[in-house]
């Protein structure tokens, strides 16, 4: 039977959304022919460990279903014993980028990803602790309900969506990505500066751009950014096979087949938007995938309010724009390269992302630093602690520039050995 991974990462209480995941695993065990691993990667502090630990002992689970819950040492456990039966070259920078100890949204995610082979999963389906379920007619609108068909080839899927706009060329490949996007809270913390001032918000907003993009490229990609799917309920269910558009998914309601097991995310610390880099390498590549609209609702943590998470999370933000710079680059490369960065069956060539990563690292910060002076002026503008803020950048920028491009070096260096990592994995969890 096949086994599918359900995984949740997560650095905070989430009780509801544990006993939830588990709702929705039964729903895919009663529906489909398939055995789920609820995979729970648990990095909070020890009271909120130890009480996820109680509510997954008291969790009824349906047949089919089993839970593999790991803290931060059992995940460095794992990794140790995969990295050295892999034999990569300088297995401590490999571990420190797979486990840094501070908040990454790809490397948590990556660690999903590795332990789903380990444990023979064919795909693995990802949502977030500060999530929940829309409902209708008091029933949850399980996102499964659609992922299931990721690994069909696209030809079978036909069968099973509701539209599709894909060459039928592409019958023969494999669907790799299922998604769908979010209702609720917007994706970036940011709203209450679009609410205090609409131009304050372009100017920040916009700072994900492209480097030469024009003023109505901005203007349209603010629009849309971070808004996820608005926020009209669910009615009735709608998928369409298609090459999906990475601005209409979300990482908290995805589904990945074989793609996370030939490139991984990008290990950057303390910064948001960069667990989003599979969404480009599937549509550029032209690989087949599925998107529907059984959206997530997405919440704000209270966390994010206080002082500390303000500034913890506005450096991640900051962070997300720097890294835009060699970002684009790299998204540049692949779309020029289009499906010639895969072969006949879809399988994509680490090398040759590898290199476009290496490409990005030789660019010139200069656009970098207008980010910089750029975001610094806006949060001037909003005053309190968005100019507390701004001036706590002025002695962190040289550090901020710098980290940036090492990020994107690290994650040359992690592709380059993903794939003996992922065969390595395999029996070790």
């Amino acid at each position: 039977m096949r086994r599918i991974c359900l995984a949740l990462p997560t650095d905070r209480a989430c009780a509801p959304m544990l006993r939830e995941l588990a709702e929705e695993a039964a729903y895919a065990v009663s529906r489909f022919e398939v055995a789920v691993t609820l995979l729970i990667l648990d990095s909070s502090a020890p009271a909120d460990h130890a009480n996820h630990v109680r509510v997954l002992a008291e969790l009824s689970l349906a047949p089919g279903v089993d839970v593999v819950h790991v803290d931060e040492d059992a995940q460095r456990v794992f990794l140790e014993r995969t990295i050295a039966k892999a034999g990569v070259a300088d297995p401590e920078r490999i571990l420190r980028l797979m486990l840094p100890g501070i908040r990454s949204y790809g490397a948590c995610t990556n660690r999903a990803f590795l332990i789903a082979a380990a444990l023979g999963c064919d795909s693995v389906h990802r949502r977030d602790s500060d999530c929940t379920y829309q409902e209708l007619d008091g029933a949850k609108v399980f996102p499964i309900h659609h992922e299931l068909t990721v690994g069909t080839t696209a030809g079978a899927a036909r069968g099973r969506v509701s539209d599709s706009d894909l060459d039928p060329a592409s019958d023969e490949l494999p669907v790799v990505m299922v998604g769908a996007s979010i209702v609720g809270d917007p994706t970036v913390d940011i709203d209450d500066i679009r609410q205090r001032d609409p131009e304050i918000y372009y100017d920040v907003v916009s700072l994900w751009a492209r480097g030469d993009a024009t003023e109505t490229e901005k203007r349209e990609l603010v629009a849309e950014s971070f808004i996820g799917a608005g926020s009209e309920p669910f009615r009735a269910d709608r998928s369409t096979l298609t090459v999906v558009d990475p601005m209409r998914v979300d990482m908290s309601n995805i589904a990945f087949h074989r793609i996370q097991e030939q490139i991984p995310l990008p290990p950057a610390t303390d910064t948001i938007g960069t667990d989003y880099f599979l969404f480009h390498v599937v549509y550029d590549a032209g690989l087949p995938g599925v998107l529907h609209n059984r959206h997530i609702v997405n919440l704000h943590t209270g966390e994010r309010k206080t002082d500390a998470g303000f500034t913890s999370y506005q450096l991640a933000l900051t962070k997300f724009f720097l890294s835009m710079l060699y970002l684009h680059h790299v998204y540049e490369q692949l779309a020029l390269a289009g499906p010639s960065v895969r072969d006949a069956e879809g399988n994509v060539s680490a090398a040759a992302i590898a290199e476009f990563v290496r490409g990005s690292i030789e660019l010139p910060v200069d656009e970098n630093v207008d980010r910089l002076d750029r975001l610094g002026a806006a949060y001037q503008k909003l005053g309190g602690r968005h100019a507390e803020f701004a001036d706590g950048l002025v002695g962190q920028r040289e550090k901020l520039l710098s980290e940036a491009r090492q990020d994107m070096d690290d994650f040359a260096v992690l592709i380059d050995v993903w794939q003996p990592l992922v065969a390595a994995s395999v029996g070790l969890m």
